[in-house]
Parts: structure tokens; sequence; C-alpha cells
């Protein structure tokens, strides 16, 4: 061991390929790293701060609101078996399997008591503080490949530039973005542990390397894997890495076929032996890193039931582009793209898909030539990795952007989206490192210093505003679709959800103009013609609802809702027998389907099949017991059978799940008044009224109750307040003037 330490310090003078470019920089840094550490962190959580009282919005409403896997009474195991959205893996699902980040919801819901949507904005925010910080380290480790020196002033800039970047709004303010965030996280500790463990290890003493530390990467690359997929590309960047940086592997002297590692070895005695030891303590660290990567994609794997995810030509349109040529040219032009958005801070958007950015089917389409600027950018950093001295930190930031965005590229598999900026979040640490690159090559030169760098610093500022302004536009659903409606105007999903968000605010005539846009610019959009067919049902436009409904199922076969709401409208026209079809696909499509169970209880209701119906409600409440309107229906029409004793013993059933519905008690009430169980009815009507006090029915009803039981005075009282709640109620009307004249007569 004495040896191989002095042999260390026997290095060889300072090259071109050490040149340091640090002092060029015209820019001080804080004395400590931790100084440096706050900096950072402040500025990351001040650009994005304002997004901390957002609302949940776009995915997170499947991701968290509509995901039974947050709530305590639901298993943890399940986390295990289900994807992301809380659904089981199957071939319906994304297969988007993200154990970890669905965990950090969960303790989200348990520390809240429920879902407020602060307290997962706020740990969002301060995940991209912690990555930012991180960042730093391993910014000097790859900035420092080149020379013996670190490079504080580079890190410090890299890290303000990402902790400032906009195309990081989204995975910060958008709640399911935590998935990217988690994923950077342990990300960069893999990196950092595995760096840790390798630089142990000299050119020489190959003995001294701690596996330990590697293990330690590896795990942490497993808990990267299991928050977003993207996150074993870090066995890809620690292999290259290790090539790069500890064996020393430089591409300009490759090359020009020089035999790098014996030049460095000939002045040393028994170089042949030291170079063997090195190489095999290279294979091993390799072969340890391949283990790794195949063992997780084989757990991976069977996830997903061994089948890829199955995505719809509306999902990623240019993976369904005919011919293999034009395919690559529209795949490389969703590369460009992805380029630009991490150039431009104003072209962001929070969906591409459907029109946003239409595929290229023509040699003639323009777009071609976006297509070869692009690849000659590309191939002009690929001649200057090969031919700079200085060269490692420029490969490494390459690939660090190319490796972690390599499962988005469509070229290993095909992807269920057109471009997405949650997964440019750990490619654009690499952008960060050639800008400031770029920026040393420039402060290089002494005419250009000041201009670079004043230039850098407007770049920050405008990053920083921007990432403010875009996170403030993720606030809000509306304000973030019609952010994306300026962006991308022919995207037809942007029109569905403003149609869908203005719906849901009750303006209907808002939302029928942007669902018809939607099915306009997306003619096979069927989610846009089911929510249209709702609107237009409830305006009594039967057959146009009709019309949409019999295309929606036409494309989606499988489209449960909109078999269900094909139900409603068909039985609404009486067409019973489609009603009933309509119904009983939509339940073969979707086993656990109470709605519809119900809607099909209803329609054997108006065809006079009464069994039939009692037993789809108690399907419906079979597979959802907090179902109360299948409850109901199914004591009213028990009771109006005259089968009372049945729909009383059903009533406590259903009261025993749901106890303080107001519905259920009144229709109990209803059934005791008929069996003259007077003082029960009694107590059943006002616990009623006192949980929906504005029930005009209630008040009649109490009303009918007082007026058997021979107690007129109170039987008016309740029949003047039912009048005053529903002028309108004939009945009403006509019960207080029977009550009036036989008392009348009475007196």
């Amino acid at each position: 061991m004495a040896d191989c330490q002095n042999q260390q310090k026997m290095l060889k003078p300072k090259t071109f390929d050490e040149e340091n470019l640090e002092d060029e920089l015209p820019i001080s840094v804080p004395r400590s790293t931790f100084q440096a550490g706050v900096i950072i962190f402040m500025v990351a959580v001040l650009c994005f701060v304002n997004s901390y009282d957002g609302e949940f919005v776009f995915d997170d409403t499947e991701a968290i609101e509509n995901n039974k896997d947050l709530l305590p009474s639901t298993p943890i195991s399940n986390l295990l078996e289900n994807d992301f959205w809380g659904r089981k893996l199957s071939n319906l699902s994304h297969k988007s399997y993200r154990p970890i980040t669905v965990l950090t919801f969960r303790w989200n819901y348990w520390a809240a008591g429920g879902l407020y949507p602060k307290g997962f904005h706020i740990v969002n925010i301060l995940l991209h503080g912690f990555v930012c910080v991180l960042l730093m380290p391993a910014y000097k480790v790859v900035l420092s490949i080149n020379a013996m020196h670190s490079s504080p002033k580079s890190s410090l800039l890299c890290s303000l530039l990402f902790a400032v970047h906009p195309v990081h709004t989204e995975s910060v303010a958008g709640v399911v973005g935590r998935a990217d965030l988690l994923c950077a996280l342990f990300f960069i500790l893999s990196f950092l542990m595995y760096v840790k463990g390798i630089t142990r290890e000299s050119a020489f003493c190959p003995s001294n390397c701690s596996y330990l530390w590697i293990i330690i990467s590896m795990s942490f690359c497993a808990c990267a894997t299991f928050s977003k997929e993207q996150g074993i590309t870090v066995i890809g960047i620690c292999s290259a890495y290790d090539i790069l940086a500890v064996c020393k592997y430089n591409s300009y002297k490759m090359s020009r076929s020089y035999n790098y590692s014996i030049t460095v070895h000939q002045k040393y005695k028994n170089k042949i032996a030291l170079e063997d030891n090195w190489k095999m303590a290279l294979i091993k660290r390799q072969l340890l890193l391949t283990v790794s990567a195949v063992f997780l994609l084989v757990v991976r794997w069977r996830v997903m039931g061994s089948a890829p995810p199955i995505f719809q030509i509306h999902d990623n349109p240019h993976s369904f582009v005919n011919g293999t040529i034009f395919r690559a040219i529209n795949y490389n032009y969703l590369y460009a793209i992805n380029s630009w958005i991490l150039l431009s801070a104003h072209w962001l958007c929070f969906d591409w898909s459907m029109g946003c950015i239409p595929t290229i089917t023509s040699v003639t389409d323009p777009r071609i030539l976006v297509v070869c600027i692009f690849w000659i950018v590309l191939l002009l950093i690929a001649r200057r990795c090969l031919c700079l001295k200085s060269n490692r930190s420029l490969i490494l930031a390459v690939l660090l952007i190319a490796v972690p965005f390599l499962p988005a590229s469509n070229i290993l598999f095909r992807v269920g989206f057109v471009v997405a900026e949650r997964v440019l979040y750990i490619p654009s640490a690499g952008f960060c490192i050639l800008i400031v690159l770029g920026l040393k090559a420039l402060c290089k030169i002494n005419k250009f210093k000041h201009i670079a760098f004043a230039g850098f610093v407007l770049l920050l500022l405008v990053f920083f505003l921007r990432s403010i302004q875009r996170s403030s536009e993720w606030r809000r659903g509306i304000s973030l679709f019609k952010s994306g409606e300026k962006v991308c105007p022919l995207n037809a999903k942007v029109h569905y959800n403003i149609g869908k968000l203005s719906a849901d605010s009750g303006n209907t005539t808002l939302a029928q103009l942007h669902y018809r846009l939607a099915i306009k610019l997306n003619p096979m959009y069927d989610q846009a013609m089911n929510n249209l067919a709702n609107i237009l049902k409830d305006n009594n436009l039967t057959e146009e609802a009709e019309q949409l409904l019999d295309k929606a199922v036409s494309i989606s076969s499988d489209f449960a809702a909109a078999w269900m709401n094909r139900g409603i409208v068909k039985a609404a026209l009486k067409k019973f027998t489609e009603a009933e079809f309509s119904y009983k696909r939509g339940i073969h499509y979707r086993k656990n389907y109470p709605d519809c169970y119900y809607n099909l209880g209803n329609l054997y209701l108006d065809m006079g099949r009464s069994q039939d119906a009692l037993e789809a409600w108690h399907n419906a409440t079979v597979l959802k017991p907090t179902h109360w309107n299948s409850w109901n229906n199914a004591i009213i029409l028990l009771d109006n059978l005259n089968q009372h004793e049945k729909a009383a013993s059903l009533a406590l059933v259903a009261l025993r799940i749901l106890p303080n519905n107001s519905a259920l008690k009144f229709s109990l009430a209803n059934v005791y008044g008929k069996q003259e169980k007077y003082n029960e009815s009694e107590k059943l009507f006002h616990e009623a009224l006192r949980g929906d006090p504005q029930n005009a029915n209630i008040y009649l009803n109490l009303g009918v109750l007082y007026h058997r039981w021979g107690r007129y005075s109170d039987a008016l009282l309740y029949y003047k307040q039912s009048f005053q709640l529903n002028p309108q109620n004939s009945i009403t009307q006509e019960n207080m003037k029977l009550l009036q004249s036989k008392l009348k007569s009475k007196n």
C-alpha cells in the first residue's frame, strides 16, 4: 500500500487538459459551502413559492383526489400492487409504477388529515430546493473532471440556473411532478455515492475501491426508479463518469490512436500488472452496474405484467405515423421541440398532445428544416466532444441530457405523450452545464468577458421572473388551461379541459363552445363527445346527445361511462331495449360500476320490471355501500309495492351505513307513517328536517302524518311551511284546502 501511495503523488505535469477557466469568471463565491447552499435553496424556493396555495389541477385530480391509495383505510400493501393512479396494474393501465411517490402523497394526506392541497404544494417546493442544493456538489464533480482543481464558481452558476429554469414549473407547481422531484433527489444521491465509492480508488490502487458505497448508490438508484421510471438511467451516468473521470478516457487522444492508459502508466514499474489491475477493477464495477440495471429492469418488467403499456393514437400520434423514415423524422422533430423548450422560457404548455404538434407526413413539410438544423447542432457538439482536448465535462453534460431523456424518446418503447415538460427535469441539469461551459469559453476572451457574464445574469433574471409568472398560472385550473390555449390553440385537450372546468362552474354555454371546438380539432375525441352529450341531455337536446354517444362508443368500444350515458339518453327517448343493452355493455367493460347498476334499476322501474330493478339497485349497494340513491329507490319501490316490512328493514340497514342521510330518514318516516307508527315516523321526519331544512316535501309529508294522526293544527302549520318553500305544489294546496274545510266544518 505504501508503494501505491507514493506512486499516486508522482502525477504528470499540468497540461492543457487541466486548464483552469474558473478564474476567468467575474464572480466571487460564498466563503462556505453552507452559505452557497442557503443562497441556492432560497432562490429555488422563491421562484415557485407563490404556488403554495394552488389547487389540485390537471393530472392531480386522478393521481391525488381520486386515488384511493392515499386513504388511511386502504392497505399500504396496495401501493405495491397498483399503478401511480391507484388502479390495478393491467393492460388497461399506463403501468406507471411509482410506489415511493404515492407513499409520500399518503404521508401528506395523513399529516394534514385530508386532501388539503397546500401541504402537497409546500412539500414539492421544498423538494425542489433540496434538489438544487444537492446538485452543487454533483456539478463540482462533473466540472472538475478535466483538472485536479475544483469548480466552485461554475457549480454555483449551474445550480442557480437549474434553480430558476421555468421548465421545472410543471414538476414543482403540479403535485404529480413530485415523481420527478423525488426521482431527481435519489438520482443525484446515487451519483454522489458512486463517485464517493470509486474515487477512493486511484488508477494504481484498485484495491481501495469501496464497494459498500457503490451498493448504497444502487440502493438510491432503486429508490429513484420506483419514484419515477427514468431513475434507472443514473446507472448510465455512473458508468460514463467511471470511464471518463476515474479511468481518464480521452476521446481526443483515442481518436488519434493513442494508447492513453499506457501513456499514463509508462513511467512506473510493473506497468503491465498495474494496468491489468486497473482494467479488472473497471470491469468489476461495470459488471456490478450492469447486474443492478438488469435486476431493476426485470423487476419493473414483471410488475408491468411482462408487457408494455398500450397507448392510443391520440396519446402519441407521432408514434403511429406510417413508415419508419417518417416516424424517425417525427421523433427527431419532437427532440428539437424539447431542446427549444429548454432554451425558450416562453413556449410552455401543460399538455402537448391532440394537435398541439401536428405530425410530419410529407417531405415538403418545412418543419423538416428544423430537424436538419437540430442534427447540425448535434454534429457540431459531437465534433467538439471528440476533438476538444478538455472534453470530459462536455461529454458528461451531453450524456446527462441524453441518457435520462432516453425513456421518453420513443426509441426503446412507445410512450403515452408527445412532449412532457416534467421529463426534462433531470436532463435540464446537463443543459445548465452546457450553458456555463459556453459562458466560461466566452469569458476566456477578455473583451467578451463582462458582456457574456451580464448576458448570463440577464438570463437568470428572465428565467426567475418567468418561473414566478408560470407557477402563478399553475395555481388554478382555468388560468393553466387558458395559458395552454395561447401556446397551443390547436390542442383539443386544452379546449376539453376548459370546457370541463366551465361545466363544473355552471357555465354550460362556454363549456359547449369548447367541447365542440375540441371535437372539431379531434373528430375522434370520445371523452369530449361524452361530456358534451351530458350537457345536451340535461338541456333536453336528447337526439343530438344520442348521436354523439353513438359515435363515442363506436370510437372506443370499451368506454364504460359513454355506454352508461348512452343508456340514459336511450331511456329518455323510450328506446328501452337499446338502453338496457348500453347499460350492460358499460357493466361489462367496468365490473365495479355502481352508477351503471343504479341507472339500469331505474330503467327496469320504467319498464315495470320491479324485481329486476331491486336486483340492480342491490348490486349497486354491494359495490358501493354508500350509494344512497340505490338504497332510497329500493325502499321507495318496496313501499309502493306495499311491502312495508321489507322497506323498513332495508331502510334500517341503509341507515346503519349512512346514519346522517336525510333522504333515507325521510323514506323510512313515510314507511312508518303508513304502518301507523306515528311516533317513530314523527321523530325521523324531524331528523330529516334538521339535515335538510329547505326541503318542501319533508314539511308536506310531515303535515300528512299529522293530518292522519288527527293533529290538525300541526298539520296545517307544516302545510303552510311547505307552501312557502314551494308555492307551485298542487298537492300541498289541495291538502291545505281539505284540512281547512274539515276545521271549518268542525267549528
